[in-house]
This record gives structure tokens, sequence and C-alpha cells, in this order.
């Protein structure tokens, strides 16, 4: 109950119980002759007198040494918090103690998250850099081992001249490739790309990825088709270029983590005002602890396998910030060594 009283009836409220128990001490004094030569309106005038002087001493004691270090506490809150009702002129002294507690403790959580945040940003930014390093000093050593061997005489040697010049080549393309994937993801996250919207036929889209697909597919012995039951159009608001880059790269994945005459599916299925697209393979599949995980940057569940298909560990991340930035879903299931499947959602056109 005196919880939900508010500091300045606290005060009224003292101030009252004080005043009582000068008036009884007055009342005693003037009834039992503890004080005499005294009219009754003179012991009105110094009652009323000391009532007074009571609360004006209440309030005074309340405002210097209790509403004072609250309002010191609520001025550290309300630099680091907007729109605290407290900390307007006035506000505090009508407050409950409740909500002064609630005000309180509702600072001191938004404190702790703030700090688990940045320390989960602190992890995040020591493991990006670590991974980054990583993933830059592969190819980089690559390209020293093959242009040195070239410089110290290898250069003459028809054997492996064009060999180590090729293969300094496609390291400098994967390099190209993380760069301009890092580029794209910092472009996404800040806002930088203007989504250019249209409406255009998903499936006609989707047969053009796996056009420009198909060699890749033939090398690694994978088939890429439609899912039967997608006859018809199925129209799409979205960015297009954006959305070829996103197919692009979830097909890439189901060839690369595909087993040998394995096959990758796309279907789409009509969910009201969404068009669901599932893309689906039947190759290595994804362990459960990794689920979690495979949107991060440079995140790999087959370290050794990833490296070796020269992808930049950026794709799936990239498919995430473009869903993110069309306000769109993604999910993921998968079995291991049975396949996977990853389902995103567009608006219908």
């Amino acid at each position: 109950m005196l919880n939900d009283i508010s500091i300045g009836r606290i005060t009224l409220i003292l101030s009252f119980l004080l005043s009582a128990i000068f008036v009884l001490g007055f009342l005693i004094l003037y009834l039992y002759g503890g004080i005499f030569g005294m009219s009754w309106l003179s012991w009105l005038t110094l009652l009323i007198a000391a009532i007074i002087l009571i609360f004006l001493v209440v309030k005074i004691y309340i405002e210097n040494y209790v509403l004072k270090k609250i309002r010191l506490i609520y001025k550290m809150i309300g630099n680091s918090k907007k729109h605290i009702s407290a900390t307007e002129p006035g506000n505090l002294d009508k407050m409950s103690i409740t909500e002064v507690h609630n005000e309180v403790m509702e600072w001191t959580r938004k404190r702790e998250s703030d700090f688990t945040d940045l320390k989960n940003l602190e992890n995040y930014r020591r493991n990006f850099l670590g991974n980054i390093s990583h993933e830059l000093k592969t190819p980089i050593f690559s390209i020293q081992g093959y242009i040195h061997t070239l410089l110290d005489g290898g250069v003459h040697d028809e054997n492996i001249n064009i060999k180590y010049l090729r293969r300094a080549a496609a390291n400098l393309d994967r390099l190209q490739n993380i760069v301009e994937d890092l580029e794209m993801i910092n472009r996404l996250e800040s806002g930088e790309v203007l989504l250019k919207t249209e409406t255009f036929d998903l499936k006609v889209l989707v047969r053009e990825v796996m056009d420009d697909m198909l060699f890749m597919a033939k090398v690694n012995d994978i088939e890429i088709n439609i899912k039967e039951g997608a006859n018809s159009s199925f129209k799409v608001s979205a960015d297009r270029e954006n959305i070829r880059h996103l197919l692009l790269n979830l097909i890439a994945n189901g060839i690369k983590y595909g087993r040998k005459n394995g096959h990758v599916f796309v279907g789409f299925y009509d969910l009201d005002e969404k068009i669901l697209v599932e893309v689906e393979d039947d190759g290595i599949g994804i362990d459960k602890a990794h689920l979690n995980h495979i949107f991060d940057r440079f995140y790999r569940v087959d370290d050794s396998r990833s490296r070796k298909s020269g992808g930049s560990g950026l794709g799936l991340s990239i498919v995430k910030h473009i869903l993110e930035a069309h306000h769109q879903t993604i999910t993921v299931s998968s079995i291991l060594n049975e396949g996977t499947t990853i389902g995103f959602t567009l608006d219908k056109g």
C-alpha cells in the first residue's frame, strides 16, 4: 500500500503525523497546567505556527536528503535513457515509490542488456577479424608461393609457368570475390543499397539462373531442375538482380555440397499474399549444431571442402541480408547425409 503513495504524499503524511503528536503534546500541557498564562487564541496561533514549521522542516528534509539523491540517480538515468517521465520538472515528487523503483529497475535491466550487447559485439568483432584474416591469408600465401616460384626461374619452365599463373589468377579471383561480397554485405547493412522493386516472373528468373549454373552442375555431376507441379508462372514484387544473386548463391551451395549424381530442385508454393521458394538438395546435409550459424559471415560447416570449392564463406550471409532488406523470412531444414532445404518468401506481384 505504501509503495503506491507518491513522495509528495509521504511528505504530507509525515507532516500530519508529527503535527498530531505535537498537538497532543500541546493539549496535555494546556489541560494539565504544564504552561500557564496564555489565552486559547495564543495557544491556537502557536499551534498553527508549529504545524507549519513541522511541515516546512519535513518538506525541506525530504527534498534535500531524499529527493535530491533520487534526482541525482535520475539525472544519471536521464543521460542514458530518453523520454523517461521522472526527468521532467516536477514529476518526481508525484511518482509513487513503486513507479520510482520500476523506473530504476527498468534502467538497470537496460544497462545490463546494453553491456551484454556490447560484449557480444566485441566477441563478434574479434571473431570477424580472425575469420577475415584467415580467409585472406590462404589465397595470399598461395599467390606468394606461385609468384616467387616463377620469379626464381619457374617462369622459364614450360611445365609449370602457365599452370602456376592460372593458379595465382584463380586465387586472385577468390580474393576479389571476398572483397566484393564484403562490400555488398556492408552496403546492405548500412542501407546504401536502394532496392529497385519491380514485378517479374520468378520462374523465368530461376530458369535463367539454372542456365548460368549448368556448367558448374555438370562438372559436379549434379542435375538442377524445377520441382514438378510448378507449371504456372509466379509473379513476385522484388529487386530482380538481388534475387538473382540470392538464387545463384543458394543453387551454387546445393551443387557444391551435393553428392555425385545428385539433384538440386527449386520449388514454388502459393501462400496467399506471398510465394514460398524452396531450394532443395540431396547432398551431405548439415548437423543440427551448425544450423543456427550457417548465415553467419565466414561460417563453414565443412571447412576443408568449403575452401577447396573456392567460396568466400559469405554467400548465405548475403542471402540473409538481401531477404532482410526485402522484409522477408528465410528458413533452413536439414538432415545429415540426406540433404538440405532452404526456403524464403517473396511478396506477390
